[in-house]
């Protein structure tokens, strides 16, 4: 029997992060042949997409922060200032961000997360459907991942 001694240690590094990245992108490639036709391809690399509302004083009304990738739009944050909310702005910025990431960027697929207190009705609305829901994400707060076909 072979006994091992490792040292663990917990501790940012962010060189070791980085080899730790390229180590596991390398392994994912090799396990999966979607990843690895995307290997040197525009499509291996997040592309960021936003999307902004300015104001009549040229001040931040809403935004939407995202990026895409291997034919998804993921949309990381959207936001519109308390000011603006019920206009439809929200509604614009998402609807431009997968028109982008459609036609643009040849997405087919969206998705993003979202809280319980936030906005999945919203999502809804847009027509992204929920498949998963993380209940306790933080404690007290339920998250949801949805979807929707661009196309």
């Amino acid at each position: 029997m072979v006994c091992r001694m490792f040292r663990i240690e917990a501790e940012v590094d962010r060189g070791r992060r980085d080899l730790l990245r390229s180590r596991l992108r390398d392994t994912n490639t090799a396990a999966s042949p979607v990843l690895s036709a995307l290997r040197g391809t525009p499509g291996e690399r997040e592309v960021p997409l936003h999307v902004w509302a300015l104001d009549e004083s040229g001040d931040l009304a809403a935004g939407l922060v995202g990026h895409t990738w291997a034919t998804w739009l993921h949309v990381t944050y959207l936001w519109v200032d308390a000011r603006h909310r019920g206009a439809g702005l929200g509604s614009r910025l998402l609807s431009r961000a997968e028109h982008i990431a459609r036609t643009d960027r040849a997405c087919a697929t969206a998705r993003l997360e979202t809280w319980d207190f936030q906005a999945p009705g919203f999502y809804r609305k847009q027509g992204y459907d929920v498949v998963c829901v993380i209940p306790d994400y933080p404690p007290g707060l339920t998250e949801y991942t949805l979807t929707k076909r661009l196309a």
